[in-house]
């Protein structure tokens, strides 16, 4: 049976501007978990989902008792792996009760040096009134920048390394489990004279997922999105969708932008390391992607 590393955009767990709360999450995730049951029966398959919005709502919800110091964000992000686990978990078991489901807490090693820590660029949290840049940053120390029409905080992304949790999500893959892991990008951490400890910054979920798919020698890497398939000229009268590509047609457009870019970072980091295909797509397409009929497929 085949493995698949399905990555899930944010979307997929909330809609952009909706509120942060349980019931709106568990309404977005209810129109994902009957799709991603059913490619179970088909495929051995290992999910990845993001955490901005969530992680950001911790670190919120963090700074509001003052009695003791704020977590720091790995913990946040060991949290949020919890909390969106079981959401996913709950949803997907109403659709397949016989299916063993497993959401597994995963480290991920990066480098202290890596230089995205003196960058920060990965947004999380709620949206923001451009207006309110100078009060949130003076009030918290974050740092801004805009998303869109509005701004949010960013913080360090540095490159994910290693996937330290392999061996157990192997295991249970090998078993037939539904694997939620890596999940916000895994739980990041640096080595350390007594081992390894965890350092604030959010791995972008795309680059984890790319990076779990090879550790795995996974067959399909899969980054599901609103977009039905990565487009040239986007918003243009000469927007067109690309349908199959090399990582080498997509390279100019593989770039840190915070949109498409770092999914096709991703996409094509997979398939040059493992000559495995890749797709970007929409998850209502799933079926369709992963058979290469929808989508935009990246291959060698």
């Amino acid at each position: 049976m085949k493995t698949v590393v399905i990555a899930l955009g944010g979307n997929a767990l909330l809609q952009r501007g909706a509120a942060l709360s349980a019931e709106n999450q568990y309404k977005s995730i209810a129109t994902i978990a009957a799709t991603l049951s059913q490619l179970a029966q088909r495929y051995r398959v290992a999910i990845v989902h993001g955490n901005g919005p969530q992680i950001g709502l911790l670190a919120l919800q963090n700074l509001a008792y003052t009695d003791v110091a704020p977590y720091p964000l790995d913990i946040l992000g060991a949290e949020s792996q919890g909390m969106i686990g079981y959401m996913l978990q709950q949803q997907l078991a109403q659709h397949c009760p016989d299916q063993p489901i497993s959401a597994l807490l995963t480290r991920i090693r990066v480098d202290q040096n890596d230089p995205a820590f003196g960058d920060p660029s990965k947004f999380i949290g709620p949206i923001y009134d451009p207006s309110q840049q100078q009060a949130l940053e003076q009030r918290y120390g974050w740092k801004m920048k805009r998303d869109g029409d509005a701004i949010r905080r960013v913080v360090p992304s540095p490159e994910p390394q290693q996937i330290q949790d392999l061996a157990a999500i192997k295991l249970l893959l090998e078993q037939r489990h539904i694997v939620i892991c890596c999940g916000g990008g895994g739980i990041p951490q640096v080595k350390s004279a007594d081992g390894y400890c965890g350092i604030e910054a959010v791995i972008d979920k795309d680059l984890a997922a790319a990076q779990l798919a090879e550790e795995l020698n996974a067959d399909h890497l899969v980054i599901l999105t609103d977009a039905d398939a990565v487009y040239t000229g986007w918003g243009t009268p000469q927007q067109r969708a690309i349908r199959t590509a090399t990582p080498q047609d997509v390279a100019p457009m593989a770039v840190n932008d915070g949109s498409m870019g770092p999914k096709l970072m991703a996409v094509s980091r997979f398939v040059e390391r493992s000559g495995k295909p890749a797709s970007i797509g929409a998850l209502r397409e799933i079926d369709a992607v992963l058979e290469g009929k929808a989508g935009t497929l990246i291959h060698r």
